[in-house]
């Protein structure tokens, strides 16, 4: 019976012996081993044996890329404006051994060493700069973190800074200022407008005037031709009527006289200022006029007997 009771009892050992040097280490960690508090390896994910109650697990590092969060805090300016910022600190863990004993309490580290310099970089810019600069504030950040931080086995990967919140009455200002810019824009793109608008209109009315003076000169071209040639067709005639007559015939310069007299007739016939005409003419002369006429006529159809000798 004693026999089997110490049995059991070393059985009972043996198993917390076994389980005691037995180290299964998860997906993303790495666990550091101490042997008498002296650190000796770093374990990797996956099934290890260590020396029972003299190794231990000593520290159990976390290596997947981490979040930290800044807390929102207050800083001044170079320019004297306190504004509120916040921000986000993403690391990773490269060196399990330096992360677990270069340093005492690593994420309280990694918080004020981006405290205090998030502090200092901003305050040496003016409130447009730390506005308006965003991505050249983290990437000065993230070069001074990063620095600081390898000889604890880090990585910094990415410094944000989330959120800059200027005081109120600041913010009420820089409302105002864009609101009196945006309205500064909008006046200005109604003048380019009209005067763009002007512009056209003056193009346009220039050019209908430079058409309409072109039109004129060829009217007027137009006009010094037809009575060019109306000019060179009378001077044909009257060099007709001049041949005739030198030729001896006088029923050309009847016929002359005649048309322009008829002409003169008609011309005082069809004026809308008066429709009686006193004509002080001799009936003589107007009935040598129709004479000469029907002697021409008579010239022209020698065929026919005058009208008293049929």
């Amino acid at each position: 019976m004693a026999g089997t009771i110490a049995a059991l009892i070393l059985a009972i050992l043996a198993f917390f012996t076994v389980a005691a040097g037995v180290v299964t280490v998860r997906q993303g960690f790495e666990y550091t081993v101490e042997r008498f508090g002296r650190y000796t390896k770093t374990l990797r994910p996956g099934f290890h044996l260590i020396v029972p109650f003299v190794d231990r697990v000593g520290r159990r590092i976390n290596m997947m890329e981490q979040v930290l969060d800044i807390p929102g805090q207050e800083i001044i300016t170079r320019d004297n404006a306190m504004v509120g910022v916040d921000g986000v600190v993403f690391y990773q863990v490269l060196d399990a051994a330096s992360a677990a004993y270069q340093v005492s309490d690593l994420v309280l580290a990694i918080l004020n060493l981006t405290t205090t310099n998030l502090r200092t970089v901003m305050g040496s810019m003016d409130l447009d700069e730390t506005l308006s600069q965003r991505d050249a504030i983290n990437a000065r950040l993230l070069t001074i973190i990063d620095q600081a931080t390898h000889p604890w086995g880090l990585k910094v990967t990415r410094v944000e800074v989330k959120d800059i919140r200027p005081p109120a009455d600041i913010s009420n200002a820089m409302a105002r200022q864009m609101k009196a810019e945006r309205e500064k824009r909008a006046t200005i793109l109604e003048a380019e407008g009209a005067r763009s608008a002007e512009i056209l209109r003056a193009e346009g009315q220039k050019q209908a005037q430079i058409l309409e003076a072109e039109g004129r000169r060829e009217a007027a071209f137009r006009d010094s031709e037809a009575r060019e040639r109306e000019a060179e067709a009378e001077a044909r005639a009257t060099t007709m009527v001049s041949e005739a007559i030198a030729a001896g015939n006088a029923q050309a310069i009847n016929y002359f006289v005649a048309q322009k007299y008829v002409e003169a007739m008609t011309a005082f016939a069809q004026s809308s200022n008066s429709k009686t005409i006193f004509m002080p003419l001799e009936l003589s002369s107007l009935a040598g006029s129709v004479g000469g006429i029907s002697e021409l006529l008579a010239a022209i159809r020698p065929d026919d007997k005058p009208a008293g000798q049929r």
